[in-house]
């Protein structure tokens, strides 16, 4: 039961419960020697009933009594009042064991078995839940078995609903009278053919859970039902494409030089990649699958659209994924002539691709862009470090900051004949929270309160389109979040997280929010006046990343001096080059898995960190690629496969996340792991390094 304090028995009570053993033990010994022999007497069957009452868990015996009933009824020249008693029988002995523990998983499957049959009558199942919902309200059992019941007698939804008003009108508490109201709704919600009569029956509900907010506003169980019922006025309907590279209207300039010295800016209207090929990402609202050659169409004369290959960038290797990604191979291209090749995608014009509720993309879009191979005059012939001091940045220049082509603040245009994705209704019913939660709060300092009422000024900020980028109410809710933070520190980690996500939203907001933090760098010997650009996001206290959809084009990433514990979702980031992490709180090389998927990425700083810090690394569970987990695509080539001396065994999780990368500069000093086994076993699975913690190899 919920609430009961566990207690140290008594020595009488010890005594007693080792007698019972004894007993249960014997009459076990028993009914089984009845099972076995396939005996269903009178005897043996009582037998099964005494057991059951005191062990109602002992699914064998349920099991027993299944096939007895199904001899029984069986037999030759039974009549219909014969039949009824032998189910009226078993639901006695339900009742009896349901007396004992009334949350036994085989006595309510039992029972549900005995009425699927038909021969028994449902007139006393009611009154039976009801005594058993009084004393818990919260037995989920009770729920599911009054929902297989009203279903049998063929009672109204709107019955049901009223029962549950019932049991909220004596207690604002019984969540789980909530929930079966979220269920019914929901079968109501599919029953209604016209928008506006959905609309109604949820703008009641929105007046019946504001009474129970009201009356207690720092109870959990009204508030989890107004946070469904958000979700049901503004859950995301069909897939969007919010966000790709390259955007439409771009001019890509791709060299085949791969130092990272030769790739100079000299202007955002260009954009030099290192790449044999290169990536196209697709960034959707949400997962979908479906994508490929056949649901997205490419045309090139360098390129046949049947040789890309569209895959999913998710970590547990899953079909579906907001972000997906496809490689188009240059060698094609005419690396003689700088004459740029159009390259034109078409996606949405065939059903196929589609979300995980079934709605398929139903806005097709048009991307276009060029390609052009531009050879750079000269070429680095000296190993040169990327470093990540102060004085190794400086502002960009005004005339870099006109236009930025390679963010889509406008998002991605569609023919205006598509109906807007919020309604009037909508828009109306956002307001009206707001405005109720804030007179809630008014008078009551209600922490789930605080938090609906971030969510809902982060909701309308974005109502306007998938594509809004605004960012009016942002200050507040990360006032609302710092609050929380202070009046909940049992759950601090969670609204820092959100916290970091808005301010990552008010960071990249704008093209004129976004330049501040890009800094031209310095650090190399370079042809051009302009070192390439870097976004940098240090120091500004985030501990969980967001907003990918907009860093799409990112190729050198400063995120140092922060408090990331995850870079869950920077696998979309198929550009990036050069990435600092340093000085934050990574506890593991788990946490780092996103990079398996950066094929781009040879510079990476993950200094003083938590890496090895801890004997347990809790994030392994969910996302670590070990031999005994499906979530790693382990391919063994000769590219990936172990050297025979490389200490595998002792660091898995480490190889997992390099194996497939080409690093040339790494820092991993200041973490509890380093040690010269560990720099011993990098150098034998990173055979292109060139700087480890600041020492060039190469000189050694």
């Amino acid at each position: 039961m919920h609430g009961r304090p566990r207690t140290a028995p008594k020595p009488e009570d010890a005594a007693a419960s080792a007698a019972k053993a004894q007993k249960l033990r014997a009459l076990q010994s028993q009914f089984l020697s009845y099972h076995h022999s396939r005996i269903y007497t009178e005897e043996a069957l009582d037998a099964s009933a005494k057991l059951l009452e005191i062990n109602p868990e002992y699914y064998t015996a349920w099991n027993y009594r299944k096939l007895a009933v199904e001899h029984r009824v069986g037999e030759s020249g039974s009549s219909p009042e014969y039949v009824k008693s032998i189910f009226d029988e078993e639901l006695k002995v339900v009742e009896n064991a349901l007396r004992q523990n009334f949350k036994s998983y085989g006595a309510w499957y039992h029972r549900t078995w005995v009425l699927s049959k038909g021969h028994s009558s449902l007139d006393h199942e009611l009154r039976l839940l009801d005594r058993f919902q009084k004393a818990d309200p919260r037995n989920f059992h009770a729920w599911n078995y009054r929902r297989f019941v009203a279903a049998l007698l063929g009672r109204s939804v709107e019955d049901e609903l009223q029962y549950t008003e019932d049991l909220i009108g004596n207690n604002f508490s019984n969540y789980s009278a909530w929930h079966n109201r979220s269920m019914l709704l929901s079968e109501i919600l599919k029953k209604k053919e016209q928008e506006s009569s959905s609309q109604d029956v949820i703008s009641k509900e929105y007046e019946f859970v504001l009474n129970a907010l009201y009356t207690d506003p720092d109870d959990q169980s009204g508030w989890f039902y107004h946070l469904w019922l958000l979700d049901q006025t503004f859950k995301v309907k069909a897939p969007l494409l919010v966000s790709s590279w390259p955007v439409p209207g771009f001019d890509l300039v791709v060299s085949r030089n791969v130092s990272f010295a030769d790739h100079p800016l000299s202007s955002f209207s260009e954009f030099t990649v290192a790449l044999e090929r290169f990536p196209v990402v697709l960034y959707f609202n949400q997962n979908v699958e479906g994508v490929n050659s056949s649901t997205v169409t490419i045309q090139s004369t360098f390129v046949q659209n049947e040789d890309v290959t569209w895959k999913p960038l998710s970590l547990q290797n899953s079909p579906v994924s907001k972000v997906w990604v496809g490689y188009l191979d240059l060698s094609g291209v005419d690396h003689h002539s700088s004459a740029p090749y159009t390259v034109e995608i078409k996606l949405g014009h065939h059903q196929g691709i589609m979300s995980s509720n079934g709605l398929q993309l139903s806005i097709p879009f048009d991307l276009s862009f060029t390609v052009s191979v531009k050879p750079l005059e000269t070429q680095s012939s000296k190993d040169e470090k990327v470093a990540w001091e102060e004085d190794k940045f400086c502002a960009c220049e005004t005339h870099l900051q006109v236009a930025i082509p390679c963010l889509c603040y406008d998002g991605i245009t569609v023919d205006n004949k598509y109906e807007p994705t919020t309604s009037d209704w909508q828009i109306g019913t956002i307001a009206e929270e707001i405005s109720q939660i804030r007179n809630l709060l008014a008078i009551s300092d209600s922490k789930i309160g605080k938090i609906t009422l971030a969510r809902l000024l982060m909701a309308h900020d974005a109502m306007s389109s998938p594509y809004a980028t605004k960012t009016v109410h942002a200050e507040e809710v990360l006032g609302l979040y710092s609050e929380l933070m202070k009046l909940d520190p049992s759950h601090y980690q969670y609204y820092k997280d959100e916290r970091s996500l808005v301010l990552l939203q008010q960071l990249l907001s704008s093209r004129e929010t976004l330049l501040r933090y890009c800094f031209c760098y310095r650090g190399i010997t370079s042809p051009s006046a302009y070192g390439p650009i870097c976004l940098r996001l240090n120091n500004q206290s985030i501990s969980r990343m967001g907003s990918f959809d907009k860093l799409l084009w990112v190729q050198l990433l400063d995120l140092s001096d922060n408090e990331l514990h995850s870079i869950e979702g920077m696998e979309a980031l198929q550009l990036l080059r050069c990435l600092n992490l340093g000085r934050n709180k990574l506890r593991s090389f788990t946490s780092l898995d996103p990079l398996r998927y950066l094929r781009s990425l040879k510079v990476l700083n993950i200094s003083h960190n938590e890496i090895g810090l801890h004997s347990i690394d809790t994030t392994r569970y969910s996302c670590s690629a070990s031999p005994l987990s499906h979530n790693g695509e382990i391919i063994w080539s000769d590219d990936v496969f172990p050297p025979e001396d490389a200490d595998v065994t002792n660091y898995w999780e480490a190889f997992m996340v390099f194996k497939s990368l080409e690093l040339t500069q790494l820092d991993i000093v200041g973490n509890a792991v380093t040690n010269e086994k560990f720099k011993s076993f990098l150098l034998k699975i990173l055979p292109k390094l060139q700087f480890l913690d600041g020492q060039n190899l190469h000189q050694i």
